[in-house]
């Protein structure tokens, strides 16, 4: 009866893990450390409110990131760059992004939480931050003002793609 039982459960397990979505961990390499990066959950949440954002976004003549600003980075400046872009979707973007869905506002949330648990890790990094890194996320932030608060913050998380395409190119399977 034993036997069966611990058969049984084991089978239970097996069956449950191959249920579960795996866990896609990534590195980040920058210049001084490196961090891991779970673009599956950024992924995940984000999918679930980019559309809302999208279609929310009445402000259709206007682009805050533009994938030139992000693909032009200097040399070294990788750590610097994503340090200050984490730092603005955390206070200006998702702290200012309001959805009448109560599933898209915890997707968003969770989303601000995994920013800045890689906020954090990046700060032990010690990212030395140019001139020209600093005048980009400058104008970005110039744009976003530009915009009243809510619609800027519904743009900036309807652009976030750019972003996590960005970093996905930056980082490597763990």
């Amino acid at each position: 009866m034993t036997k069966m039982l611990l058969g049984c459960s084991l089978c239970l397990l097996l069956l449950l893990s191959c249920l579960s979505e795996p866990g896609e961990s990534r590195t980040l390499s920058l210049a001084s450390c490196s961090v891991n990066v779970h673009m599956h959950e950024l992924r995940k949440y984000y999918n679930d409110i980019r559309s809302d954002a999208i279609e929310s976004d009445s402000a259709i003549g206007v682009k805050l990131l533009d994938k030139s600003l992000i693909n032009n980075l200097q040399d070294g400046q990788t750590c610097c760059f994503l340090r200050l872009v984490l730092r603005f979707y955390v206070e200006r973007v998702f702290s200012n992004y309001a959805s009448s869905q109560p599933q898209h506002q915890r997707c968003s949330s969770a989303l601000a939480n995994a920013f800045v648990s890689i906020r954090k890790d990046i700060h032990r990094c010690h990212c030395h931050c140019e001139e020209d890194t600093q005048r980009k996320m400058d104008s970005l932030t110039s744009e976003f003002i530009k915009l009243d608060i809510n619609q800027a913050a519904q743009k900036a998380v309807g652009e976030l793609d750019t972003v996590l395409e960005w970093l996905e190119g930056q980082t490597t399977l763990a």
